[in-house]
């Protein structure tokens, strides 16, 4: 049964492109394999190949010595096609148009693979007479065996030295030759190799930029050993911290996520989509749904677009497109469906320009995004940010970072680093980015938003090699968005500060106004501190109060007693029947009078060590005291929290990666924050 399967979706295949090309010869050909292949010879493994040759179906899978490195050292982060590339591959004889060649070199370096000189001089002819930028276009001479150089080409990756490298993997077809382009483009750009023994292919995954990646369960058919060593692997090589292994809707041979499905920035994904009375549209909406209900590296479910792609009569090829900088490249048939294909794309894209290419041998197996390869900028700069979300509460000011990795090892320019945000349809504003810590964590804060604004913002930096990065990627046409939620209450200041003696003597006007269109009932108002002097004036409200839509309450907060040489904190808590908010009191010692106070507080040396670390990281400050500390990863995740009564205190991580962590540690009230590096 299987080999009939087999053979029928072979003659399906091989009728379709005979019919464009030679029908009497291939299909001759191929009734005399029909012939003379039995099921020994035909292999479960190779219907999910691409189009294997005889000679090829008789060879078994594993034709190639494959030696696994050393792993890459530190912060791993695997390049996504979105990010910043430098140039593109493709392979002679071609398997795409050369209008594709023409339309991507007007922008950028085309790499052409051949396999000697001569076949350079006859690509040098053909793309001047097509009238081909020769000035954007280099050759790699390197012998291959097919043209679908996204399978087997190179994928790349930034380690904790900031230095480029290509992952090698087992390419999963008899193809030596094409097997080695990782191997020559890494010997080409003078970068670091490594080698990760997890049988794969490029159609078959795609990753975030961020440590997420997607794959279809083929890597898990291809590989003898269990999924989570894969992930494992994955983890180790390619710095992917969640790999999704999905099933696939397309049920083709193939197998490839990029038949289906495509990563367009960090937290969209496009999911082809086919009618309801075709037998996989329940399979299509699951890979839809799966994507809907996991959060995307910025912490919140990917934005879903969906793309038509019935397939049969017509090839609909549209989630097999090539992301190249600021332009997308979408296969095309001239099928109804197309202007429908470009029009998704550029509402999931804005300010890319989307650029149809049509060719008569697109499939929906295999199309553009199959046969060319982007060429990561080895020189980048990158910016690593994680957005404020879609919905947040309202604040005095809302805090942006970023971690910049300027890849060509120039310093940043310090004084060009911004912010750029608009408030509601105010014109754009810039806001300085500054990193105190003097490392490449840059910081600013965007004020002014009230509830209900909204408020688009983009990042912008540039380095001394003058390389310059915005986030997202296309910058300004595709801003980050966030909306200041009304349905809270709102407090004014959000901290109660006691900075002066004028502010012990008069108090602090606080005020708690309720933006919504509702009434709030408020329970209660703590009205002293607990472990402070503050308490609440005479014109403390009668509770339970009704504070009316758009009104505001007030009243005085007061200090009665002196505090010297150290910051202090208490908190007042305001109920309401739903939640209970907690603001802070903060209290400056020196507007202690000459009469009182609280003794000093000590301060503490601290020492790390060691730092950087391998198995564990000791902070000790040399005598018994209250501490809490936390740790944070780069994206502001906490990984750590220890707290009790000691002089020191260790963290031993299972689970995390090598990297750069942040801690930050209260010892007695006082807070230290520092730098540690896991090896």
């Amino acid at each position: 049964m299987i080999l009939i399967m087999f053979v029928l979706t072979n003659v399906i295949y091989i009728i379709k492109v005979t019919m464009r090309h030679f029908y009497f010869l291939i299909l001759a050909s191929f009734l005399f394999l029909f012939s003379t292949l039995n099921a020994q010879q035909i292999k479960k493994d190779y219907r999910k190949l691409h189009y294997l040759s005889e000679e090829e179906m008789n060879k078994p899978l594993d034709t190639k010595d494959f030696t696994p490195t050393a792993l890459p050292e530190g912060f791993i982060r695997n390049v996504a096609e979105f990010d910043r590339m430098q140039s593109v591959l493709v392979r002679y004889p071609f398997g795409i148009p050369v209008l594709l060649v023409k339309k991507m070199a007007e922008y950028i370096n085309v790499i052409t693979v051949v396999a000697n000189n001569s076949q350079k001089q006859t690509v040098i002819n053909i793309y001047s007479s097509n009238g081909v930028n020769l000035d954007n276009c280099s050759f790699l001479i390197a012998p291959t065996n097919t043209y679908w150089i996204r399978d087997y080409g190179p994928w790349f990756i930034f380690d904790g030295n900031g230095d480029a490298g290509i992952v090698d993997f087992p390419y999963n077809r008899p193809r030596p030759s094409d097997d080695d382009i990782p191997i020559r483009v890494a010997e080409q750009l003078g970068i670091n190799l490594f080698g990760m023994d997890v049988i794969h292919t490029g159609g078959n995954y795609m990753c975030d930029g961020m440590g997420k990646a997607a794959s279809t369960d083929l890597v898990v058919e291809e590989n003898s050993i269990s999924e989570q060593e894969i992930k494992n692997r994955v983890h180790d090589y390619l710095g992917i911290d969640e790999y999704f292994i999905t099933e696939d809707p397309l049920h083709e041979y193939i197998k490839h996520i990029d038949c289906w499905g495509k990563f367009l920035a960090p937290d969209k994904v496009l999911i082809g989509q086919v009618p309801e009375s075709d037998w996989r549209y329940e399979d299509y909406e699951a890979a839809a749904n799966f994507f809907k209900t996991h959060n995307s590296s910025y912490g919140e479910p990917y934005k879903v677009y969906r793309v038509y792609t019935p397939g049969s009569p017509t090839d609909t090829p549209y989630t097999n497109s090539l992301i190249l900088n600021n332009k997308v490249f979408v296969p095309i048939t001239g099928s109804q469906w197309d202007d429908e294909a470009l029009q998704v794309y550029q509402e999931a894209m804005p300010g890319y320009e989307i650029i149809g290419i049509e060719y008569w041998d697109w499939m929906n197996t295999d199309a553009l995004h199959c046969r060319t390869k982007g060429v990561a900028d080895i020189n980048q700069l990158y910016i690593w940010h994680v957005p404020v979300h879609s919905k947040v509460d309202y604040q005095e000011s809302y805090n942006i970072e970023a971690t910049l990795f300027n890849y060509s090892k120039q310093p940043i320019i310090q004084d060009s680093v911004f912010v750029i945000y608009k408030i509601n349809q105010s014109d754009y504003d810039t806001l300085l980015m500054t990193n105190p810590s003097g490392d490449n964590v840059y910081t600013s804060s965007i004020t002014g938003a009230l509830p209900g604004d909204t408020v688009r913002y983009y990042l912008f930096a540039v380095d001394q090699s003058g390389h310059r990065a915005t986030h997202p990627f296309i910058g300004k046409p595709d801003p980050h968005v966030f909306v200041v939620k009304q349905n809270d209450l709102v407090f004014d200041p959000d901290t109660v500060v006691f900075a002066n003696e004028d502010d012990v003597l008069s108090g602090i006007p606080f005020y708690i106004i309720n933006p919504t269109e509702n009434p709030i009932n408020i329970d209660s108002i703590t009205p002293f501190g607990n472990y402070l002097g503050w308490y609440i004036n005479e014109d403390y409200p009668d509770l339970p109060y009704t504070l009316n839509a758009g009104d505001t309450l007030s009243f005085i907060v007061r200090y009665m007693v002196p505090v010297k040489d150290q910051w202090y904190y208490d908190t007042m808590f305001i109920s309401t029947p739903s939640k209970t908010y907690k603001e802070i009191i903060k209290v400056d010692s020196l507007v202690a009078f000459p009469t009182g106070g609280i003794a000093d507080i000590k301060t503490f040396d601290l020492k790390v060590s060691p730092n950087p670390f391998t198995y564990k990281v000791t902070l000790n400050w040399g005598e018994q005291e209250n501490y809490n500390l936390k740790i944070f990863d780069i994206t502001g995740k906490e990984v750590f929290e220890d707290k009790g009564y000691s002089s020191e205190a260790t963290w031993v991580p299972q689970t995390v990666k090598k990297g750069v962590y942040f801690y930050n540690i209260e010892i007695n009230g006082n807070s230290l924050k520092g730098k540690i590096v896991k090896y």
